[in-house]
């Protein structure tokens, strides 16, 4: 028959098979990019847990401690939590029960196991050691570090029996000693398969560590129950937990315990306002009426029904787990990339806080360095022993003197300076060293001075420099600035041998020296009178006109002039070199205590980033 198959032989495919087909077909593809982008969105957490590596933050600026940590949370969160679950999608919901000192946090796990499990005690803090209650078939998701890698594992057995009188928070499970950091896993039966539920420390305790587990534990988890009491429901540490929660858009179950039943309707109307103007009304909230408890300090199982119910039906739905999965995670992500901005903020801020402290140094340094640029160029340095030294060399006072009645002398005067034997010009460079050497010296120490008093009136600045004293020069600043000046010296004397390589003038500037033209050279260097008054001014420019005159009959107008430029440019950059050694000293600890950064535009980049993976 038309459009039967022969056995054996297929028949032309129908709609029907068509569309079958198609729709198998799909089916991998659309897994496939599933796992893309699961693959991309874990590569791109684990980029963001390395830039978090890299953030430091430590120059002491207002709310620095809250940013570093926010910091070491968002890290904390990666590590504990997103990217544990961005990597195993399918793996059990961690329900943590959280709440304040005395709420029955315990007493409400036991209840939802059936028999004790946890032991509250009368002393406080009560629970020290979070135990994770999980269905023994989910044991090898807990058991290794891929959730919570930072708390070690203690494997538990279950015990029964009445608490011991005074327990002092002692888990009822056997086994190893637990450390303080450690999770105590215990596999129970009762616990439904695909949700474990860990019971955690208080979140007011006493105890700094108690306080900071509890957060991580809370940090880590996919959905809290949290344990208020009908005293305690408004108390300001567990709202700003829930509030958290709301940002976090994490699913919530609200377990108000020991209610009186005459107050039931009226706390519980008022605590479902309070929870709709926070954000929360799709909490769920459970009621645990005040009953005594039994022998063995245990709930009767009708009060906590509810909840178990809850748990069990979240555990037994596939698809609304991993909605709550999805839903936390997303919420995580994005409280995440808020954390990034913050992050990227505290960078820019240290940044700029970095670059006024290195502002100041180098301000200082560079109103020193304009200072002794100054001083060798206003004649300042030819008062003294230069000058005395100077006119020992090219004659007595008398000379100055005669030079300055009569002007037109000079001529014979300088080549009957050329026809004499000069003095010994060796003491005008001493003196010129001495003399350079010590303006270097107490603006090198001024420099230190205003630097050290301006970080120490920034908070930041003062933390880097703590006790140590860098108001002064440097140990070893006065022979280097020494060393300096001769090197200079020696600079100056090899130009001139340079400049007077086959020149005419060979015999002249040899007759007079080296030494002689070079100290000539460091006069002119000199000679500028500004700031000079009175007798200093004809002095100093009798000084800078007879060096000049020398240079000129040796080697020219335009050559003079030209090495005077040179070797002016050379002496103010071995100054700037001198203070910009000392400037490091300062320097040195901004760089120690701001290594290499991710800068703040790529954290902004990452926080966009990741605000598309928690909408996608």
């Amino acid at each position: 028959m038309p459009g039967v198959p022969r056995p054996g032989r297929p028949g032309p495919p129908t709609c029907h098979d068509e569309a079958v087909s198609d729709h198998e077909s799909t089916i991998p593809a659309r897994a496939g990019q599933a796992a893309a982008r699961q693959i991309n969105a874990v590569e791109l957490l684990e980029s963001a847990r390395r830039d978090l590596a890299t953030v430091v933050l430590p120059l002491d600026l207002p709310g620095v401690e809250d940013a570093r940590r926010d910091v070491r949370n968002a890290a904390a969160q990666l590590d504990d939590y997103i990217l544990p679950r961005y990597r195993s999608l399918d793996a059990p919901l961690l329900a943590v029960v959280g709440g304040s000192t005395g709420a029955g946090k315990s007493t409400l796990v036991n209840a939802l196991v059936g028999h004790p499990v946890t032991r509250a005690g009368a002393i406080r803090p009560t629970t020290r050691q979070p135990i994770l209650l999980h269905h023994p078939a989910d044991a090898a998701w807990f058991e290794d570090q891929r959730v919570l890698p930072t708390l070690g594992r203690v494997r538990g057995t279950v015990l029964a029996g009445p608490p011991p009188a005074q327990a002092d928070s002692i888990p009822a499970v056997g086994g190893e000693t637990a450390a303080v950091t450690s999770l105590v896993l215990a596999g129970d039966p009762a616990v439904p398969a695909g949700v474990a539920v860990l019971d955690a420390p208080d979140v007011d305790s006493v105890s700094d560590e108690n306080r900071r587990i509890a957060g991580q534990l809370l940090a880590a988890a996919d959905l809290w129950i949290f344990v208020t009491t009908a005293n305690r429901y408004a108390d300001a540490v567990p709202w700003r937990l829930l509030l958290d929660a709301a940002a976090r858009d994490i699913t919530v179950a609200v377990v108000l315990d020991r209610v009186p039943p005459a107050a039931e309707d009226e706390v519980a109307a008022d605590l479902r306002t309070m929870l709709e103007r926070q954000g929360l009304g799709s909490a769920r909230l459970f009621i645990v009426p005040e009953v005594p408890l039994d022998l063995e300090g245990m709930l009767p199982p009708a009060t906590v029904a509810p909840l178990l119910a809850w748990l069990r039906g979240i555990a037994a739905d596939a698809a609304g787990r991993s909605a709550i999965a999805r839903r936390t995670l997303n919420g995580a992500i994005k409280g995440l990339a808020a954390r990034f901005t913050a992050a990227a903020d505290a960078v820019s801020a240290q940044q700029e806080a970095a670059r006024h402290l290195e502002h100041d140094a180098s301000s200082a340094y560079g109103d020193a360095a304009g200072r002794i640029q100054a001083a060798t160029r206003d004649g300042a340095l030819l008062r003294g022993e230069v000058l005395a030294r100077w006119q020992d060399f090219v004659g007595t006072g008398e000379f100055f003197r005669v030079m300055e009645q009569n002007i037109g002398r000079m001529r014979d005067r300088v080549g009957a300076f050329f026809r004499g034997e000069p003095a010994p010009a060796v003491r005008v460079e001493t003196a010129i060293e001495t003399g350079l050497q010590a303006v270097i010296l107490d603006e090198a120490a001024n420099a230190a001075e205003e630097t050290d008093r301006r970080w120490r009136s920034d908070p930041a600045g003062r933390r880097l420099l703590g006790t140590d004293d860098l108001s002064g020069t440097s140990p070893g600043f006065a022979d280097a600035v020494a060393a300096e000046i001769r090197a200079w010296q020696g600079s100056l004397m090899e130009l001139i041998r340079t400049e007077g390589q086959g020149k005419r003038t060979q015999a002249r500037w040899l007759s007079f020296g080296i030494n002689g033209l070079g100290a000539a050279l460091m006069i002119v260097v000199f000679s500028m009178t500004a700031g000079l008054t009175g007798l200093e001014i004809g002095v100093a420019g009798g000084t800078a006109v007879i060096g000049q005159r020398v240079l000129e009959a040796v080697f020219g107008e335009d050559a003079v002039r030209r090495l005077a430029r040179t070797a002016r440019t050379e002496l103010q950059e071995r100054c700037r070199r001198l203070l910009d050694d000392e400037r490091q000293r300062f320097l040195d600890r901004l760089e120690a205590a701001a290594p290499d950064v991710v800068p703040a535009k790529d954290l902004r980049a990452r926080a966009a980033a990741l605000t598309a993976l928690a909408a996608g």
